[in-house]
């Protein structure tokens, strides 16, 4: 431990020079003040520097902190010395019904509050942070061709300057929170964040919420930020419709029912929301929510975006810390392997895709227009930050609503696509993304067909029996369609993912000539008509060589013997030989016309005198 403590009596000798009085009473952070209100104590706890080994009073060095709870401590001059050292502090003892913990990063000795919202920008400014090297577009290079193309498209978040040729709607920079408030109602209910405590504010509405935001920033008391306002089924959707490449993925838009999206429906209303910060505001680390991607555009205003990479490494950093105590005094930051920083202005618009790990700076009053999207593209990754929500116990209130029976739905219409004959071909990133998909949902298939009663419930509930009337049939079938989609052939159930067209498994069951195996139950459409035909056996004397039994090679030279029968060589000893021919002729009508069989074989009996 850097920092050590001990608990000492005023009239008890001090752990300085025990020959000075003077010193005995001093530390180095004493003043005239302190000096006199020591005198008044009953006892007196000191501190030592973790660096420089001093010893400090803890009243005149600590910021108010009860010190056992102080893992490491640095005096002022040390921490000044060198930006890598902070403090740092236990862990509480967990506790029944406890309320969520203040992130408070260290270097609170500075001066930090752990009420000043201000503290995590300062750790921000602490810290090395890499500029960004995400690429900027034009609105009109955003497209379904440049995601096909180009194999880093939506890998990586995107900065487009200029809204033009997004082909998206975005109310102007003259647009306030009190239009806003109009279009949305001042009666509305609105989640406010404090921004000191990262935790919700109750009893808002969005007329008082708009009275905040038109103070002057001196006269706020707190500081305060809206980031969960969605508004899809206000008159303010009028005004906002997302960028085009948006629309024409997100999954919401295009599999789920039209018939049951709008007002009066439950559905993931996720695709538009307004973002009211005002200076000084922050968002903590997050991954939003299933691992969506994010579309965000700043009406007027600023926002400075911190970005981490979601590796495997760096995923798994984020589910520690955000599954335990370590938020409360650790930057995720000093974690992962590095942290990039872009800063956006009014007219911009960023993509931010699958799982990136990002926090949120507000350096100026800011109103923002943004929403959620799931899409084929990286369906492993947004499984991924599900399963990391799963295991740290992120309330289902706070997760990606109906993200099950949004699924399902998806599925059913890539089933009936790929069983349309001559349909258009997917591209590989989607098909890989399928096989992710298959895989969570025979997950579920497993745990309907072999749960518990309480398991098979909720998912039974999560079904959408409007369009999926038999879900075990419909994930099998899709599991089949997208291995065969992607070249592979392998019907093991447990190798339901392993998708890749470069592994290709043969089944025993497989013949040799390439027959397409079925998914299991699979009954194909019979026949209409089979007429079967037999010429008369045919009678023949040839001298051929007979068969060897010494000789290993001559059943080889037996598959080539056609030439030397045709061609009428006499070699060998004298042979009758029958051959019969026979005819197969197989009809039946299909989706896209008629199919027609021919099937000629010829057998031969050969016998030697």
């Amino acid at each position: 431990m850097a920092g050590r403590r001990r608990s000492a009596r005023n009239n008890d000798k001090s752990p300085q020079d025990e020959s000075n009085n003077t010193a005995e009473d001093r530390c180095p952070a004493c003043t005239h003040e302190s000096l006199a209100k020591l005198q008044f104590q009953d006892k007196e706890e000191w501190a030592m520097c973790g660096a420089c080994k001093t010893w400090y009073h803890w009243h005149c060095a600590g910021n108010g902190e009860d010190l056992d709870t102080v893992d490491k401590w640095f005096c002022k001059p040390c921490l000044a010395a060198d930006s890598r050292r902070a403090i740092t502090f236990k862990a509480p003892t967990r506790k029944s019904e406890r309320k969520k913990t203040t992130r408070d990063y260290a270097n609170l000795n500075s001066g930090f509050e752990p009420s000043d919202p201000h503290r995590f920008i300062r750790v921000a400014d602490s810290k090395l942070c890499k500029p960004d090297n995400f690429r900027r577009m034009s609105g009109g290079e955003v497209s379904l061709e440049w995601l096909e193309e180009d194999p880093k498209a939506m890998t990586e978040p995107i900065v487009i300057e200029s809204p033009d040729g997004l082909e998206m709607s975005m109310p102007g920079s003259d647009f306030t929170v009190t239009d806003v408030g109009t279009l949305v109602g001042e009666q509305t209910p609105v989640e406010v964040i404090d921004v000191a405590s990262q935790s919700s504010s109750s009893g808002w509405t969005l007329g008082k919420w708009v009275e905040y935001c038109n103070l002057e920033p001196s006269a706020r008391d707190k500081i305060l930020n809206v980031i969960s306002l969605e508004v899809s089924t206000t008159p303010l959707a009028d005004r906002v419709v997302p960028p085009r490449l948006v629309r024409e993925l997100d999954w919401v838009e295009n599999f789920w029912p039209s018939t049951k999206k709008g007002k009066g429906n439950l559905y993931p209303k996720v695709q538009l929301y307004c973002l009211m910060g005002v200076e000084g505001a922050w968002t903590d680390w997050h991954v939003d929510f299933a691992g969506s991607s994010v579309y965000y555009h700043i009406v007027r205003g600023s926002k400075v975006f911190y970005f981490i990479k979601p590796t495997p490494a760096n995923l798994a950093a984020y589910e520690r810390w955000s599954g335990s105590e370590a938020q409360s005094h650790t930057w995720l930051g000093d974690m992962v392997d590095e942290v990039m920083k872009v800063t956006l202005v009014s007219g911009n618009t960023m993509i931010i895709p699958t799982g990136w790990i990002h926090a949120v700076y507000t350096p100026v009053d800011t109103l923002v227009f943004g929403g959620n999207f799931l899409h084929s593209y990286n369906v492993a990754t947004q499984l991924r930050i599900r399963e990391i929500e799963i295991k740290t116990h992120v309330p289902k209130k706070f997760r990606f609503p109906f993200f099950s029976r949004l699924c399902w739905y998806v599925a059913d219409k890539y089933l009936k696509d790929l069983k349309t004959p001559g349909g258009t071909p997917f591209p590989p990133r989607v098909l890989t993304s399928l096989g992710s998909l298959v895989d969570f949902l025979m997950s579920e298939v497993h745990s309907l067909e072999q749960g518990s009663e309480h398991t098979k419930k909720e998912v039974k509930e999560q079904i959408p029996h409007d369009r999926v009337k038999d879900a075990p049939a419909l994930a099998r079938e899709l599991r089949w369609r997208v291995k065969h989609a992607t070249g592979c052939t392998s019907d093991d159930e447990e190798d339901s993912g392993r998708l890749s067209p470069l592994k290709r498994k043969r089944k025993r069951s497989e013949s040799v000539s390439g027959d397409i195996p079925r998914f299991k139950n699979f009954k194909p459409k019979s026949w209409d008509n089979v007429v079967e035909s037999c010429g008369e056996p045919e009678q023949l004397t040839i001298k051929l060589p007979r068969p060897s039994q010494v000789d290993e090679e001559w059943a080889e030279r037996w598959v080539e013997v056609d030439a030397q029968v045709n061609g009428g060589e006499e070699a060998g000893d004298e042979a009758n030989m029958e051959r019969t021919n026979m005819t197969i002729v197989k009809v039946r009508k299909t989706t896209y016309g008629l199919e027609r069989e021919r099937i000629e074989r010829r057998v031969e009996k050969w016998t030697w005198k």
